[in-house]
């Protein structure tokens, strides 16, 4: 007797593959998704089964729809994981450094597995992000550059293919820019250091299209190492002046 293979409902495959395209980065929190019409066309399907999927996906809050308005994806998903450490990072600054040396496994990681498994448009995507930083001397603001770098740091998350690893950095995406631009403000008054770390990112990329992984997490330890250092050596000296002007003013 042979037995039937129940096949999956129509709806459920498109819910699956919305879902993927949600987690991959295909779609971004906020990000409106296309008419009904435009996108059962896009999909081959019908109308009602599309209609049930954006219903699975409603239920499961990954999709919001708003009256007159649309359909998008949920504003919520990263700001879920995310308010309340990105509060405690806020409000402490010497959490900062933790951050930094998390840092380290997360895009030391994204870093290894991008030159592992990097696709040449995944590699082309990350130039293109590197080429848009702000040029040593360029007058641009904090604000400006930390989230150019996290459009970089995110295109290398991209390239490592890490489904995981991608929704981790798009989950803490507006930590990690925060972390930058308060590193930026300390690393620039420091002479030669931004020219510095420009070229060690350069270093970064060209490992990983070289498709060499050790040699490309090496790069982003040593990169993020050098950022710590010089962050810590200025917390130092400014340590420093702080006792030497504290003296001064009690001999006074």
């Amino acid at each position: 007797m042979s037995s039937l293979i129940k096949q999956p409902k129509l709806s459920d495959v498109i819910t699956e593959r919305l879902e993927s395209m949600i987690l991959d980065g295909t779609f971004v929190a906020g990000e409106k998704l296309l008419p009904e019409r435009l996108l059962a066309e896009k999909f081959q399907v019908s109308r009602p089964s599309l209609r049930e999927a954006i219903q699975n996906l409603t239920a499961k809050g990954l999709i919001e729809r708003k009256q007159g308005g649309g359909t998008f994806v949920s504003i919520s998903l990263s700001s879920r994981m995310t308010d309340p450490l990105l509060a405690l990072v806020a409000s402490r600054p010497e959490t900062q450094f933790d951050l930094l040396e998390f840092r380290h496994s997360l895009e030391g990681m994204a870093a290894f597995y991008a030159a592992l498994r990097g696709q040449p448009n995944d590699y082309k995507a990350l130039q293109v992000a590197l080429d848009a930083l702000p040029t040593y001397g360029a007058d641009i603001s904090a604000d400006e550059e930390a989230q150019a770098l996290g459009d970089f740091y995110l295109a290398m998350a991209k390239a490592a293919h890490n489904m995981v690893l991608l929704h981790v950095m798009r989950a803490m995406q507006e930590m990690l820019v925060d972390n930058i631009k308060r590193n930026l403000a300390m690393l620039r008054s420091e002479t030669n250091v931004e020219s510095q770390i420009a070229e060690q990112r350069k270093g970064i990329v060209l490992a990983i299209v070289s498709g060499d992984p050790v040699k490309a997490r090496n790069a982003s330890h040593q990169h993020l190492a050098f950022v710590e250092k010089t962050l810590l050596d200025i917390n130092k000296r400014d340590a420093n002046v702080q006792r030497s002007l504290r003296r001064i003013i009690t001999t006074e």
